[in-house]
């Protein structure tokens, strides 16, 4: 998988976006809808309306990647009812959430077993 430093912020973002966007509208929902500065370093992550996709913006320092992953059955498990734009994640969380953990209940969800 990915190696971040564990000091690495995580932003994920709670409403869905248009996964047609690419590295200049990830950029702007980084900058504009969740007000973090995207040369800083942190992950941002975004989800569309299905939550079967995400996609993970991330300045190294000499430019942008972008990360995508697609679901084949099932549903990323999000944060709901949080008041504002983003949650702040642990890179530990995030790796959980990208395994198919439920954050919630901290087990694995049916359809991610094996």
């Amino acid at each position: 998988m990915f190696n971040f430093a564990t000091q690495t912020k995580v932003f994920l973002g709670l409403e869905a976006v248009d996964m047609r966007k690419s590295f200049n509208g990830l950029w702007a929902q980084a900058s504009e809808v969740l007000g973090e500065n995207p040369f800083s370093g942190a992950l941002f992550i975004f989800t569309n309306r299905n939550r079967d996709r995400i996609k993970i913006l991330y300045w190294d320092g000499s430019g942008i990647w972008v990360f995508a992953k697609r679901l084949e059955k099932g549903r990323f498990s999000w944060p709901s009812g949080s008041s504002g734009r983003k949650v702040q994640l642990t890179c530990a969380a995030l790796t959980m959430l990208l395994a198919g953990i439920d954050l919630k209940d901290g087990c694995k969800k049916a359809w991610y077993e094996q």
